[in-house]
């Protein structure tokens, strides 16, 4: 018989889980108040965050769900106005350089209708490697993997992985073919 698993463990499992569990409802509510605290210059990353590299700068205001899942590298940079919605690993390499209102949504939900229907949700985790580089108002949907030394352009819905070295945009994402 499996033992239970509480709506926290399947949360970070990436299984669907109940987002108005109680646990998972305080853990909210301390990372809003850690976020109200940071933004308004009284809070440092490393208090909230999972993972927190040299240098890496996330300019106020900058909203999350939880910031433990939240992992950065050595130089990261988001610029005013970030989301992520950090329900499982959201992991972003060195160097990567994130625009204006950028939004990493890691969070998701059932397309069966009936699930939806009570409540369940799922994550995804959203990994972005080394060097990146994502133009303001970007938006990267769950389960996206994003490679080094890519880019994304301003504005783009990113919808599938985006292999290393290589530049996308548009709605949805797509290659671009430069010279």
């Amino acid at each position: 018989m499996m033992p239970h698993r509480s709506e926290k463990q399947k949360m970070l499992a990436g299984e669907l889980y109940v987002a108005s569990d109680p646990e998972l409802q305080h853990d909210m509510a301390q990372c809003a108040q850690w976020v109200a605290r940071y933004n308004s210059g009284n809070a440092s990353l490393p208090e909230r965050l999972g993972a927190v590299g040299e240098n890496a700068c996330i300019r106020p205001p900058f909203h999350c769900d939880y910031g433990y899942n939240i992992f950065l590298g050595r130089n990261v940079f988001l610029n005013f106005n970030c989301i992520v919605l950090d329900v499982v690993p959201v992991r972003i390499g060195d160097g990567t350089q994130i625009g204006p209102g950028v939004q990493i949504l890691a969070a998701d939900h059932p397309r069966d209708p009936e699930l939806r229907e009570k409540m369940l949700e799922s994550g995804r985790p959203v990994t972005i490697g080394r060097n990146v580089w994502i133009g303001g108002g970007a938006i990267i949907l769950p389960g996206i993997t994003i490679g080094d030394h890519a880019i994304i352009g301003a504005g783009s819905i990113v919808t599938r992985d985006v292999p290393s070295g290589v530049t996308v945009a548009g709605n949805p994402a797509r290659p671009l073919h430069l010279r």
